[in-house]
């Protein structure tokens, strides 16, 4: 019980803390009876996608469990260590996930006409006090649920090879989450900006819209539970990795190994209180500069983080040996370290690419005066160029974090990288729950200054919402690198060697999967978009008085398509990424080795590209809504627009959901391990 006391305190502070900031948004004035009913429209919408998606996913949770609860007697091996424990485990992790989801998608859709309100009374320090209290609900939930379902199970357990299992239930939420709200949030978004600003040339976020309520929807089920969803999966997998490779590399049982286990659960419990002074740092100086606040609050996070690191390992560490070298007690720290640095820097870059502060997004916003085929193409250069430093400095990383502490550094890199996602998710969630405010301020009529508030805060969150697509990515490269260490070593395989012809098919199927995912979600979106686009339509034409105003449109309807869209679309591609390895794996272990290495490698360029791409011309819009190159209704922003709708499945389906895709396909190999070994 030592080695969890400590989380499990964390865990519970977290969670005491996190019904502190519920109340605390639900006691604000949700204001008056048009922006109570917008908003209310949105949590219905969202509540009924999430009880939707999580009934279908519920249905292939099941089923997955009952297969690795029976996976001893289907292979009439009753040694095998899968069994009904790692079944129990992995629903833990699926129902810990979902649960997550589900708690911070409640109070965003909750604060949102709180936060208009808060500007209407008290200005961007109110309105960023709502925002950023729901924001937390959402972060504090993830760390908290994750860490305290994690040291459950690792406490009834304290087997590795079943702990996995939590993580594969983790990721396979994770994967449908993030995808399904991708595919809703884009869908509704394409049809509201390419028949309402384009064609109907009426604003963003008019009431005349019927996509604009689903819209709103999506900006919650993608950017507050799938984000959440995401970023819990790498949080658990980074422990979990760092938990597999001490016990493959090092023996259970051992001393060193008991204590390298352990190391991540106290580090994490560290960055559950980092986080709570980092959440308390942004509401405390939150005045005029509220990107100047959440990003100092991040950093705060991240330095208490690494401080209390350096004295958890230094007081519990030990030193070390794998495969004849031995590493010193502060080696985990310093890889520890490189990952915070990485994770820092990559968020970095991701919003110098994206940001319309820096040269970028302001050239793209010019090339836009040419037409939207130069601003697509000018887009998709800009994430191109981004990829170079994210990867280098991931590679630099690994180098430095296996220098210090061999694979296991790896691992502890990636959860440097991770160790404050109570605040990251938190920065991050700010910022759907911002956008909705400002479009429930123009479709209630609001004075035009408290729209000029939300949107001041709708800016800052396309930043540190870039900085978080950014950081996310980062952090799927180093846990998918860290699980591959562990299946790997799990599976006993000393190197993938490429002369193998196995290893090289693996290689080459692997390279192509994230390209043949993202096929199939591009293609989902455009399904939805379409019959989006069709009744959006429709509703302009044969509602008389809509377009004057005189009638509300029929926004249920628009909910419904997207639902159905979204639910219908994330299935083949969440079934490809659980089929995949596990046909490849019992064929050859080298294979699969090969195969998750391809994955990872393309992968990971292409959640970059696509992700930095879409960023770019979303914000090369905003730009030029500000008033540059003609400003709204000219030539420029037309083309700004269509690039924006091509950007907007890039950076909030496809990006995100490649994360999880070679995530989700190594934890599976990982947690399968004993059944692929021959």
């Amino acid at each position: 019980m030592g080695a969890v006391a400590t989380p499990l305190l964390a865990s519970v502070i977290g969670l005491i803390f996190v019904v502190v900031l519920a109340l605390d948004v639900l006691r604000k004035d949700p204001g008056n009876e048009t922006m109570v009913r917008i908003s209310r429209a949105i949590q219905e919408g969202a509540r009924a996608f999430l009880k939707r998606e999580y009934a279908t996913v519920s249905i292939l949770v099941l089923l997955v469990a009952i297969l690795i609860a029976l996976a001893p007697t289907l292979t009439r091996n009753p040694d095998l260590v899968l069994g009904w424990r790692t079944s129990v485990a992995f629903v833990v992790g699926a129902v810990v996930s979902a649960l997550a989801g589900y708690i911070g998608m409640s109070i965003a859709t909750r604060a949102n006409s709180r936060t208009t309100q808060a500007a209407a009374d008290d200005g961007v320090r109110g309105a960023l006090g709502v925002a950023i209290s729901a924001g937390s609900v959402m972060g504090l939930s993830v760390v908290s649920l994750a860490l305290l379902g994690l040291a459950v199970v690792y406490w009834v357990f304290r087997v590795p090879v079943i702990v996995n299992g939590y993580a594969m239930g983790a990721s396979l939420v994770a994967l449908f989450a993030r995808s399904g709200g991708g595919l809703f949030t884009k869908g509704a978004d394409m049809a509201a900006d390419l028949v309402g600003k384009v064609e109907a040339n009426i604003p963003e976020d008019d009431p005349r819209n019927p996509a604009v309520i689903a819209d709103n929807v999506g900006d919650n089920v993608g950017d507050v539970a799938g984000l959440g969803a995401d970023l819990l999966e790498s949080y658990v997998e980074s422990i979990i990795a760092s938990m597999a490779l001490a016990a493959a590399l090092l023996g259970i049982g051992s001393m060193a190994s008991e204590r390298l286990m352990t190391l991540p659960f106290y580090i994490a419990a560290a960055g559950i209180i980092a986080s709570i002074l980092g959440i308390l740092f942004v509401k405390a100086v939150g005045r005029k500069n509220p990107q100047a606040a959440l990003m100092g609050g991040t950093y705060v996070a991240a330095i208490l983080t690494a401080v209390a690191s350096y004295f958890i390992i230094g007081n519990l560490g030990t030193a070390f040996t794998i495969g004849g070298k031995t590493y010193g007690v502060l080696g985990p720290f310093y890889a520890t370290l490189a990952g915070i640095a990485s994770g820092v820097i990559i968020g970095l870059v991701s919003e110098y690419f994206t940001s319309t502060k820096y040269a970028p997004v302001k050239r793209l916003a010019e090339a836009s005066q040419t037409g939207p085929a130069i601003t697509v193409t000018a887009g998709t250069a800009v994430g191109m160029e981004s990829t170079a430093v994210p990867v280098l400095v991931l590679g630099i990383s690994i180098i430095v974090a296996h220098h210090f502490a061999g694979m296991y550094g790896v691992a502890m890199a990636a959860f440097g990288m991770l160790a404050t996602t109570g605040m990251v998710v938190a920065v991050d969630s700010y910022g759907p729950v911002a956008d909705n405010a400002g479009g429930i301020a123009e479709m209630a009529g609001l004075d035009p200054s408290v729209r000029e508030i939300t949107d001041n805060l709708d800016a800052v969150g396309n930043t540190t919402a870039a900085i978080g697509k950014g950081f996310a990515i980062g952090s799927a490269a180093f846990a998918a690198i860290g699980l591959l260490s562990a299946y790997l070593a799990s599976a006993s395989i000393e190197i993938a060697d490429v002369s193998d012809p196995k290893v090289m098919a693996g290689l080459l199927v692997g390279g192509m999967l994230p390209f043949f995912f993202s096929s199939m979600l591009f293609g989902a979106v455009s399904k939805v978009a379409f019959e989006m686009i069709d009744e959006v339509r429709r509703q302009f034409r044969e509602i008389p008085g809509l377009l004057k105003g005189e009638v509300m449109p029929d926004s249920t309807t628009c909910v419904d398509i997207s639902t159905r869209g979204a639910i219908r679309g994330m299935m083949k591609p969440g079934i490809m990424a659980i089929v995949v390895p596990v046909i490849v794996g019992l064929y050859d272990e080298r294979a699969l080795a090969g195969l998750l290495i391809g994955a990872v490698v393309t992968g990971v360029v292409l959640g970059i590209q696509t992700a930095n791409s879409g960023g770019a011309m979303d914000n090369a819009k905003k730009y030029i809504e500000e008033g540059h190159f003609g400003g709204k209704g000219s030539e420029a922003h037309k083309a700004a627009v269509v690039g924006d709708t091509v950007g907007d499945p890039l950076k909030d389906t496809v990006g995100p959901s490649i994360n999880i895709l070679i995530k989700l396909m190594s934890v599976i190999s990982l947690v399968l391990a004993p059944l692929f070994v021959k």
